[in-house]
């Protein structure tokens, strides 16, 4: 049984599929479509209402058949929250799905990373691939909860009064026309850098590719209707960064619905932990940006891309990082810290390079090779060969937590028979990072 990390996915089988989630959660299924939204509230599969064409809820287990999915289906999103309404998401122990076959065989595992503000959690999304249907984990979540998730998936939520960048019924009912409302730079630089500064962060400068690809992700969204990292062209925000000709050493994103100046912008990201994290992340030394108002809503979508350019110096301190956090992990736990070694190291950069540019995220390569098999290639002569992956992680703590976080990584890790080490990572694929350890002893 493979063990996934946020952004890893898995090929499923024909046929139902169940996923649980056992604990104190409530589970809750959205069926949509490419774009994003459901249909009606038929789309919702929850307590209430545990049942829909192809779905089935069941306690804490959700079962998705994809062929008797509504016509249309081309998503079933799986979102977790407390089951009772006083205990916070973040008091309960971090939510594991297990996802098993018709006939109860266990096909992979995933845990997220522990909740913090958020009160709503996405799990994982089924998604269709050309004539089949994958797995994909994500980890995302709501601090304003189920309101927040509401909106995502195209249900009307009215309040009281408008909050800022929120869009008003007004707004909703706009052409649906898509323009570009290109916000002017020194405004846009004079805000982002004043709120980084307030946190204590360098300010970051414009990059004209950066500002392409934003461009190029914002019109795709709104084209769409929908807030997405993966457009209805199959190019991630990820990639269209590279294919700007930006290669990142790492990348981060805000892609937001509402606001329409800047000023609304930055508030957006002031108001939660998981938006302002990203908006003053002290790595960041470049910025591009655009909003698009129209398409079917006609909300104005926002692509705003963060990035730290891919140097050999940065690699190089970037890797002995994770090295670092690992061995701290191994000392921690009584056992000698692990040596680098180069031959691994170039089997690990290989492999994270070839998952981006071959668009796979896998221990077997697209010809099956190995972990050992490519440790051997690089030339190293280890008798025992291990293998971490990781994607979508935009740091060598995020990465290193997340593999302490599985118990197969960890295991991998803390394993007494390893003594040596090589790290790669490459910046491009689909899922933004990829990142590679190689162990061996």
């Amino acid at each position: 049984m493979s063990e996934l990390v946020p952004g890893g996915n898995v090929p499923l089988p024909g046929g139902p599929v169940s996923v649980r989630v056992p604990g104190g959660f409530d589970v809750t299924a959205l069926i949509t479509d490419d774009g994003g939204k459901v249909a009606g509230d038929g789309d919702f599969v929850f307590y209430n209402q545990p049942e829909a064409p192809g779905a089935r809820l069941r306690g804490d287990t959700l079962t998705v058949e994809p062929a008797r999915l509504r016509p249309g289906a081309t998503r079933v999103t799986v979102a977790v929250s407390p089951s009772d309404p006083g205990t916070a998401l973040s008091a309960l122990p971090s939510p594991t799905l297990r996802v098993t076959d018709a006939g109860g065989h266990a096909l992979t595992r995933f845990t997220p990373s522990r909740p913090r503000q958020e009160t709503v959690l996405l799990l994982a999304e089924f998604y269709r691939r050309g004539e089949g249907w994958k797995l994909r984990a994500l980890g995302q979540g709501y601090a304003d909860g189920l309101a927040g998730l509401a909106r995502d998936f195209g249900v009307e939520v009215v309040d009281d009064a408008p909050s800022p960048g929120a869009p008003s019924p007004d707004d909703r009912a706009a052409s649906p026309a898509v323009s570009a409302s290109p916000a002017d730079p020194d405004d846009f630089l004079t805000l982002v850098n004043s709120a980084r500064a307030a946190a204590g962060s360098r300010p970051v400068s414009t990059d004209p590719r950066l500002v392409s690809a934003a461009r190029a992700h914002a019109a795709a969204m709104a084209a769409a209707g929908t807030l997405s990292v993966e457009t209805r062209d199959g190019v991630s925000v990820h990639q269209r960064v590279v294919l700007a000709g930006y290669t990142y050493l790492t990348v981060g994103e805000h892609l937001v619905s509402g606001p329409r100046t800047p000023t609304e912008f930055v508030a957006y990201c002031l108001r939660t932990e998981r938006t302002r994290r990203t908006l003053h992340e002290a790595a960041f030394t470049h910025a591009g940006w655009a909003s698009v108002t129209g398409g079917p809503s006609g909300d104005t979508y926002w692509t705003v891309l963060w990035a730290v350019p891919l140097t050999p110096d940065g690699l190089a301190r970037t890797t002995a990082e994770v090295v670092d956090l690992t061995n701290r992990e191994r000392i921690g736990a009584g056992l000698p810290a692990l040596t680098v070694d180069a031959r691994l190291t170039r089997a690990a950069q290989a492999h994270s390079a070839d998952m981006v540019a071959r668009d796979f995220y896998s221990h077997t390569d697209p010809d099956g090779g190995k972990p050992w098999d490519r440790a051997a290639a690089a030339g190293a002569t280890r008798r025992t060969v291990g293998e971490n992956i990781a994607c979508g992680q935009r740091s060598p703590a995020d990465v290193v937590e997340g593999w302490m976080n599985s118990p197969g990584h960890r295991a991998n890790i803390l394993k007494a028979d390893f003594t040596h080490i090589g790290i790669g990572l490459a910046g491009g694929g689909r899922s933004g990072t990829y990142w590679t350890q190689v162990f061996g002893g």
